[in-house]
C-alpha cells in the first residue's frame, strides 16, 4: 500500500518532532507523517540515565508532547514501524509493515544507536541506556543492588554510576583513558570529576580496554580485559558511544560517512533533509565538519529543517553554539561549545579545589568552549566568546582568569 505524497520525517526524536512542530507552525498545511520505530510517543532522552533510571520520574514524564497535540497539529503518527529503504528517484519510503510513503520533502531524524561490545549481544545482565526499555530495564535490575560495572568513561557511564551509588549498589567503571572524561572535558576537569566518584564509592580501573564481556550460562558475569585482567561484576553497563542510524540508507544515493553528509543548511540530497544526532555539516565558521549528540541540538536543527523547508531559494545555513550538560550526584556541569581536541584549559573563576568554577578551551588561538561546575550565571556570560571565533589573546584581556 502507497499513501499520499506530503512531508515525510522519519525519526519520532527531539529532532523529528521539532521539524514536524515548524512545519505546520511555520504555515505548511499539508499531509504530514512523522514515523518513529519505536511503539512510544516522542520521548526526552537525556533523562534516561538521571531521572527515569533513578525512579524519580517515570515514563510518562518523559513525553515530548502531550498526546492530543499531535492531533491538533494534523500530524499523522506511525509508531512502532521502522524504515527500511529510501528511494529518491521516485520520492518514496518503504516502512516495515511493507507500506510504502510517497513525499514531497523528507525529513531524516532517526539518530543514533547504541554501540554494543562484540559478543555481548543476546546476553542476560548486559545493559545499554538509549532507549526507554533500556532505562527501565536497567532501573530493574539495580533494585536489587548489583555490582554494577561500566564499560566507558564518558557522560553517560558517569551519571549511571552516579545514580546506582545512589541506589547502594557497588559499582566498578572501566574505561580505555588514563582519565575518565578527559575526551570530554579535559585532564585537569576529567580528574575532578573522577576524585568525585571514587569518594562516592566508585572503583574506577583505567587504560585498558575491555576486550570482551564473560558470562557463564548465556549471562555476563564480568568482563576481560586486553591487558588480561578480569574483573567480576553481577550486571555490565555497556556505554561506549553510539553510532548513526543509517543502516537502512545503505543504496540510497545519499552520502553516509559518519552519519548523513549535508550541506551547511541540512540539506542531505533532492528534497531530503537531516537534523539531530544522524547528521553531519560543516560549520559555517570554522569549516569543519560536525556531527553533535546534543538534545539542544537535536531541536535547533529540527526547527532549522522546518524554516529551510518551507524558504525555498532564502533557506539561510545553520548556527549553533552546542550546548550540553551533565548531572553527577549533586554537580550540575554544563558545556559551550565543542571541547573536544582544545590544546589549552584555563579556569576563569572559582576552582577546581572548590569544585564550583567557570572554564574556557582554547584550540589553536581560538576560544572553543566554556564549561561550568556550580556557576551557571557565570558560564552563560562566557557564552558570548563562542558565537565568533574569539582569539584567546583578546579573550583574556576581558576575564578575570585565575589558571
Amino acid at each position: 500500500m502507497t499513501a499520499s505524497g506530503g512531508l515525510v520525517v522519519v525519526g519520532a526524536s527531539a529532532a523529528g518532532v521539532a521539524a514536524a512542530e515548524g512545519l505546520r507552525h511555520g504555515g505548511y498545511d499539508g499531509p504530514l507523517t512523522l514515523v518513529g520505530g519505536e511503539p512510544h510517543l516522542p520521548y526526552d532522552r537525556p533523562p534516561l540515565s538521571k531521572q527515569l533510571l533513578s525512579g524519580v520520574w517515570e515514563r510518562e514524564r518523559l513525553r515530548l508532547r502531550a498526546p492530543e497535540t499531535y492531533s491538533d497539529l494534523g500530524i499523522e503518527l506511525r509508531l512502532g514501524v521502522r524504515a527500511t529503504e529510501l528511494d529518491m528517484a521516485a520520492r518514496r519510503v518503504r516502512l516495515a509493515d511493507g507500506t510504502e510513503l510517497t513525499y514531497s520533502n523528507l525529513v531524516l531524524a532517526t539518530g543514533a544507536r547504541a554501540r554494543m561490545l562484540p559478543g555481548a549481544q543476546g546476553l542476560t545482565g548486559v545493559y545499554t541506556l538509549r532507549t526507554v526499555e533500556d532505562a527501565l530495564a536497567l532501573r530493574t535490575a539495580l533494585a536489587a543492588r548489583p555490582h554494577l560495572l561500566i564499560v566507558g568513561g564518558g557522560f553517560v557511564g558517569a551519571e549511571a554510576a552516579a545514580v546506582a551509588r545512589g541506589l547502594g549498589c557497588e559499582v566498578t567503571l572501566v574505561t580505555d583513558q588514563q582519565v575518565p572524561l578527559a575526551d570530554a572535558v579535559g585532564a585537569e576537569v576529567g580528574t575532578m570529576l573522577a576524585e568525585v566518584h571514587r569518594e562516592r564509592g566508585v572503583r574506577i580501573v583505567t587504560g585498558s580496554p575491555v576486550k570482551e564481556v564473560i558470562a557463564e550460562d548465556g549471562r555476563a558475569v564480568g568482563v576481560l580485559l586486553a591487558d588480561g585482567r578480569v574483573l567480576r561484576a553481577q550486571a555490565v553497563l555497556v556505554g561506549i558511544g553510539a553510532r548513526p542510524d543509517t543502516d537502512w540508507l545503505t543504496g540510497s544515493g545519499l552520502s553516509l560517512h559518519h552519519g548523513i553528509v549535508c550541506d551547511s543548511l541540512l540539506r542531505a540530497g533532492d528534497a531530503v533533509w537531516a537534523a539531530g544526532d544522524v547528521a553531519s555539516w560543516p560549520d559555517p565558521v570554522t569549516g569543519e565538519r560536525l556531527r553533535i549528540e546534543h538534545r539542544t541540538n537535536a531541536s535547533e536543527q529540527g526547527m532549522t529543517v522546518a524554516r529551510n523547508v518551507l524558504a525555498g531559494p532564502s533557506a539561510t545555513a545553520f548556527q549553533t553554539v552546542p550546548y550540553v550538560w551533565s548531572d553527577q550526584y549533586d554537580l550540575k556541569i554544563q558545556i559551550y561549545g565543542g571541547t573536544r581536541g582544545a590544546d589549552a584549559v584555563h579556569i576563569v573563576e572559582g576552582s577546581l579545589k572548590q569544585r564550583a568554577f567557570t572554564a574556557v578551551y582554547v584550540r589553536d588561538g581560538y576560544v572553543t568552549a566554556a564549561l561550568g561546575v556550580g556557576m551557571i550565571r557565570q558560564l552563560r556570560a562566557l557564552r558570548r566568546l563562542l558565537t565568533t571565533r574569539t582569539p584567546w589573546d583578546q579573550a583574556r584581556t576581558s576575564l578575570p582568569v585565575t589558571a
